[in-house]
């Protein structure tokens, strides 16, 4: 099976926002259940039934921000290239955020000191909740232009600052992000806890959706009134190998919605998006727990491609330069490179979905804290 070079570009497109949304469903839940680890857990054996609710699953999770990470760079080299010159700063603290983790999982509990074990405690909530909003106020950026331009010579150079990412839109979009995977977070909790652990989860994470819906209704209101998109004016060929100079863009008021009116099924992902924010309250409070996490990775997966839309052929639009901004059309590999790929992830992926869900299969189960205090020394 050959493709043509648009119809790989597309697909790219939809592989890596899966990938994305891989990435959000698994690992999400486990930065969700750190943030809320030193609020849920009120002394120290419940807050190691929480640890050791993710503890055997979150570095296989892991995995999916690594390939995710993997796809952008072999897909979109020019985006990996410029995202981590523009957003440098916000990257290094992410990174040194989930440095805590892995540290804190082996470490947490291997002295009894009150005092070393709450310090680790407050490392895996920065763990947690730093990415959670930095993620978010990344999209928010995305979504009103990063100031980058290109030279004839295809040299990039950032013109913005650390502190300009942290305007009043990205940080709403913060807000997106970080209740996003608290409810998905609180709501994994109700299926692996008891007690009060999980009453208190339950109630967490009715508050994180309500917080998430308003916040994302509110982004959107933002977003179709008072900020302005991009849209391509003129370009080559999708099917021709192009940089980003070889074409025309310009910015206008509602362009960000320009796909949603000109395929109204689209709208069906921010109703996910909402519905299924919705929808998890409800089935958690009636006890449906498996249920409330599958609407609340809905939920993630309608948010995530609600933006994903939007900018839709935009990857990485630019404020500085229009013109230099990163489109699925421009700031792809090769041909050849993408038809490779293409094999490789319909072989892999498969394999790799069977087995993740085996190993939740076997671990599925509730931890207690009676599971705690009879293997003290072998768990987290």
């Amino acid at each position: 099976m050959i493709f043509d070079y648009e119809t790989l570009k597309v697909i790219w497109w939809l592989f890596v926002g899966v990938l994305l949304i891989g990435f959000a469903v698994t690992d999400g839940f486990d930065l969700g259940v750190g943030a809320l680890l030193p609020f849920l857990g009120k002394n120290d054996v419940e807050r190691r039934v929480i640890i050791n609710s993710v503890g055997a699953t979150w570095d296989g999770n892991q995995v999916w921000f690594i390939t995710a990470g993997g796809a952008l760079f072999a897909a979109w080299p020019l985006v990996y290239a410029t995202a981590f010159s523009g957003f440098y700063i916000a990257l290094i603290l992410t990174l040194f955020a989930l440095f805590f983790r892995p540290v804190g999982f082996d470490y947490r509990s291997k002295v009894e000191d009150p005092r070393w074990r709450s310090a680790w405690d407050w490392g895996l909530f920065a763990g947690g909740f730093v990415p959670s909003l930095i993620f978010g106020v990344a999209f928010g950026n995305l979504l009103q232009g990063v100031p980058f331009q290109f030279d004839p010579d295809m040299r990039v150079t950032y013109t913005g600052s650390f502190f300009g990412l942290l305007n009043p839109f990205a940080l709403l979009s913060g807000v997106v992000s970080l209740s996003m995977l608290l409810m998905h977070g609180a709501t994994y909790l109700r299926i692996r806890t008891t007690g009060v652990v999980e009453e208190r989860a339950v109630k967490a994470g009715r508050l994180a959706a309500i917080v998430l819906i308003v916040s994302f209704v509110a982004a959107g209101i933002w977003v179709m009134q008072g900020i302005e998109g991009y849209k391509i004016v003129s370009m080559l060929s999708p099917n021709v190998e192009s940089t980003p100079l070889d074409k025309v863009v310009e910015k206008a008021a509602g362009a960000w919605m320009s796909n949603y009116d000109k395929q109204p099924l689209l709208w069906l992902a921010p109703i996910l998006g909402v519905a299924g924010a919705a929808l998890t309250i409800l089935l958690s409070a009636a006890g449906r727990s498996i249920l409330a996490f599958v609407t609340s990775s809905i939920s993630i997966a309608g948010v995530i491609f609600t933006a994903g839309i939007a900018m839709f052929p935009f990857i990485m639009p630019s404020s500085s330069d229009p013109r230099s901004s990163l489109t699925i059309w421009d700031a792809v590999s090769t041909h050849g490179t993408l038809q490779i790929m293409f094999w490789v992830v319909l072989i892999f992926l498969p394999i790799i979905l069977a087995y993740t869900s085996w190993v939740y299969r076997v671990l599925r189960g509730k931890i207690t804290v009676e599971t705690i205090r009879a293997n003290d020394h072998s768990v987290y």
